[in-house]
């Protein structure tokens, strides 16, 4: 980093953080952002690239002209959209570390799930240079508090983060209105981890014709980090809650510092998951959209920093969002894609340390294993579950909420609708949905609205 063209007073912050060599990313990267160049750059989650674009943009800040104390609406100088409130939580304090001497400097962030009233409250008491932001809550902000736009108008750099992420997420329009929305003089930095064609699209509007496309993911080279061990284990239904917590139990026995990550496939599964394995006497906390932001932020937290503990969660996690010393990823059901499959396992073996992934599946959803076959996943063999496990299992399923089954049930039949291979045969389906619900312990299928049942296509199924 001191070969870098930036502060003394950031070199000594980013000492202080404990970096002192860059990542392939920064060093990539750095040179051409910190010259003002527009860059689309394709690179992983976990290889430091929000480091490579803070750093620069903080040096636009402090080449700013210094803004009058009496300045009623002060510009924003850098605007960084992330997808998920958690992505945006630990892009801010990421900045926080590196402004730690820049005293004058202030980061805000504005995300879905908290006060808007708040949030307007606090962007005009509190110093503003750079904003980091939902793009939901960003256009809040635009169409609802008084100024806001105005003070867009001094954005000197903008910076898209995970782009593709933004775009699956259904944020196009958004973004495009977010574009418009700040001046046409300005330095775009685009950070990806995958560039499919609706990402150039994207560019094309954002960025300036001669920037520069900077690839810092090798061809060939492994989408996932090397270091991590991947194994799959094709179970039938039955087993599923049995099998996640023989392979907990295994782990723990195995690794007393385990930091373990379950993936589920919606948010309320995710809450049965958690519950059952609460039950079991596992020290456990969950994370889903139906958590209220303070929640999650206050969870994510404790989890980033402690040892000895079991997050179950929904994709609200899947992304960039950086757990350190993660010693195991677990994917309960079928990913909605390999990309998918591939963020959630990134989030172990990060910056180069050792980790272990295992994707469990029913028989039929092993034709999964055809989208990754060209990932080193090993086939694991099903753990036994011996008649104490089995008894201990039951139980702690028997004493989980029954409304609780229900939703998960509900959400268990709409996630797997939405599934192509399984979703278009609805008598299948329905018939898959009944030995889903009774894994949970139950003896017939919960009742589901009329209503529910003709959105998903499925009134008058068997």
């Amino acid at each position: 980093f001191d070969d870098c063209n930036v502060s003394a007073l950031s070199l000594r912050a980013i000492k202080d953080a404990g970096y002192e060599h860059m990542t392939i990313v920064q060093e990539a990267t750095l040179p051409s952002i910190l010259k003002g160049k527009d860059v689309l750059a394709k690179a992983k989650t976990g290889t430091g690239k929000t480091v490579a674009f803070l750093l620069p943009a903080i040096e636009v800040i402090l080449n700013s002209p210094p803004i009058g104390r009496d300045e009623r609406r002060p510009p924003i100088f850098v605007l960084v959209i992330c997808p998920t409130r958690e992505l945006a939580g630990q892009a801010a304090k990421e900045a926080e570390t590196l402004l730690k001497y820049h005293a004058n400097i202030g980061v805000q962030v504005v995300i879905g799930g908290t006060r808007l009233p708040a949030e307007q409250k606090r962007l005009q008491a509190n110093p503003c240079q750079m904003l980091v932001a939902t793009p939901g809550r960003l256009q809040d902000h635009i169409e609802n508090t008084p100024g806001f736009s105005r003070r867009l108008m001094g954005v000197k750099v903008l910076i898209l983060d995970e782009a593709d992420h933004l775009l699956d997420m259904g944020f196009r329009k958004p973004i495009e209105r977010i574009i418009a929305a700040v001046p046409k003089e300005r330095q775009t930095l685009l950070f990806s981890a995958t560039v499919p064609e609706e990402v150039h699209q994207v560019s094309r509007i954002a960025l300036r014709r001669e920037h520069e496309y900077i690839n810092t993911v090798e061809k060939g080279s492994e989408e996932t980090h090397s270091k991590v061990s991947q194994s799959s284990i094709v179970a039938s239904h039955e087993s599923h809650f049995h099998l996640i917590y023989a392979i907990l139990k295994e782990h723990i026995s195995q690794d007393p510092e385990y930091k373990v990550l379950v993936f589920c496939t919606t948010a309320m599964v995710t809450r049965l998951i958690a519950e059952v394995l609460s039950e079991l006497k596992l020290n456990v906390r969950e994370i889903h959209s139906r958590k209220s932001q303070c929640y999650r932020t206050r969870v994510s937290d404790e989890f980033r920093k402690s040892k000895g503990l079991v997050l179950v969660t929904s994709d609200v996690s899947a992304r960039g969002v950086d757990y350190p010393d993660v010693t195991l990823v677990i994917q309960v059901g079928i990913p909605s894609d390999r990309e998918q499959y591939i963020h959630r396992l990134g989030r172990t073996g990060r910056k180069g340390k050792e980790g272990q992934g295992i994707l469990l599946l029913a028989p039929w959803e092993e034709y999964f294993l055809k989208s990754v076959k060209d990932l080193p996943i090993t086939k694991a063999s099903v753990p036994t579950i011996d008649v104490e496990m089995n008894m201990k299992v039951k139980r702690a399923l028997s004493h989980a909420e029954l409304k609780d089954k229900e939703s998960a049930y509900q959400a268990w039949l709409g996630y797997y609708n939405s599934v192509k291979a399984i979703g278009g045969d609805k008598s299948r389906l329905v018939e898959l949905a009944n030995q889903f619900s009774h894994s949970m312990g139950l003896d017939t299928p919960p009742a589901i609205n009329k209503l529910t049942l003709s959105k998903m296509g499925l009134k008058n199924v068997p």
